[in-house]
């Protein structure tokens, strides 16, 4: 990963399996802090710089889902992925709740761990490429999200700024789901009942400027956001 060992942050009360993880994954080229009790989990992980989380999810004094839904609080973007004997389909949808990336139940594989951590690591590096863009191709349209157009053959129309910072979001997030409360705050500053009927109206305006492509559709995903997806070919 042009010689940059990415930061891992391990949070794992058994101490021998702790051991034994973290020095796989130096063995893999990683750095890692790893942390053996939940209460001191978030003062460590906020005084370092980390690419991602690994969490049990039972340890003493804090549990995994709260460090993750703390981590979140500060940490957006930063992918997590609990490790835990706990397979109940009700602990699996919490840990996705809590801001999961990836649900792995023990005993694992660890070069199945390993492929996981660096799909996810390269997943989210181009994500954050793309959050850098300004121009993107969007089936047979082309947007400027600095200039605020978007252009289909010939034409090319000048959209609102909250039209232009919403559809770039669902550009950066191309064919997965943008969170309807992300949107919200990163352009609306908030989350209420009227922000979110705003946001309806934008969503359906950005729908008839896309609307001469077929294979261009922006789905609504109950109670969770917006997908925009664009059929290749």
């Amino acid at each position: 990963m042009n010689n940059y060992n990415p930061s891992v942050f391990l949070v794992e009360d058994d101490l021998n399996f702790g051991a034994i993880l973290k020095s796989y994954l130096e063995l893999q080229d990683f750095q890692v802090t790893w942390v053996d009790d939940g209460r001191h989990a978030l003062p460590v992980f906020l005084k370092g710089q980390f690419d991602i989380c690994i969490l049990d999810v039972m340890l003493p004094h804090v549990d995994g889902f709260t460090i993750a839904r703390e981590i979140r609080k500060t940490h957006q973007a930063i992918p997590l992925i609990f490790l835990t004997a706990k397979t109940l389909k009700a602990d699996i949808v919490q840990g996705f709740q809590s801001g999961a990336d990836d649900y792995i139940t023990k005993p694992f594989d660890s070069e199945v761990l390993l492929f996981k951590i660096r799909a996810i690591l390269k997943r989210n590096t181009e994500t954050m490429n793309r959050q850098k863009q300004q121009e993107f191709i969007i089936g047979s349209y082309k947007f400027n999200a600095h200039l605020r157009t978007i252009t289909h053959g010939s034409e090319s129309k000048r959209i609102s700024p909250k039209e232009s910072d919403l559809l770039r979001l669902l550009c950066v997030e191309m064919n997965n789901v943008l969170p309807r409360e992300l949107a919200l705050r990163t352009i609306w500053g908030d989350d209420n009942y009227f922000t979110t009927r705003s946001m309806d109206v934008f969503v359906s305006k950005l729908r008839k400027y896309l609307a001469d492509d077929p294979g261009i559709e922006i789905e609504n995903i109950h109670g969770t956001g917006y997908r925009l997806m664009v059929k290749e070919g």
